[in-house]
């Protein structure tokens, strides 16, 4: 099962955070604040961004990316799928029954 890892801008995370929660496609959303550097359009740029890693399911995945793209403000957000090893069981069974599939 994955961990979505987002970064957004502060002023959208926590709205991206509370909808996948909300609809059913994340158990949990955890919210990091971040400084992130990065090149875009021949420029370095620094923000402060907040990275979100949302746990999930297989088969909620696609319809998570989806909802992200929908809310996220960037023309391109940063959306990294991790797909764990090994996990406890009980957490793994929680995440299910908290995503709706």
């Amino acid at each position: 099962m994955p961990t979505v890892y987002v970064t957004a801008p502060l002023e959208a995370a926590d709205e991206i955070a509370e909808a996948l929660v909300a609809e059913r496609l994340a158990a949990c959303v955890n919210r990091l604040e971040s400084t992130s550097t990065y090149r875009w359009k021949g420029t370095v740029h620094r923000d402060e961004e907040v990275v979100l890693l949302a746990k999930t399911t297989d088969d909620a995945y696609d319809a998570l990316v989806d909802r992200v793209l929908e809310l996220h403000p960037y023309d391109v957000p940063c959306i990294e799928r991790f797909d764990e090893g090994d996990v406890l069981e009980s957490f793994a069974t929680w995440r299910a029954d908290s995503v709706e599939q």
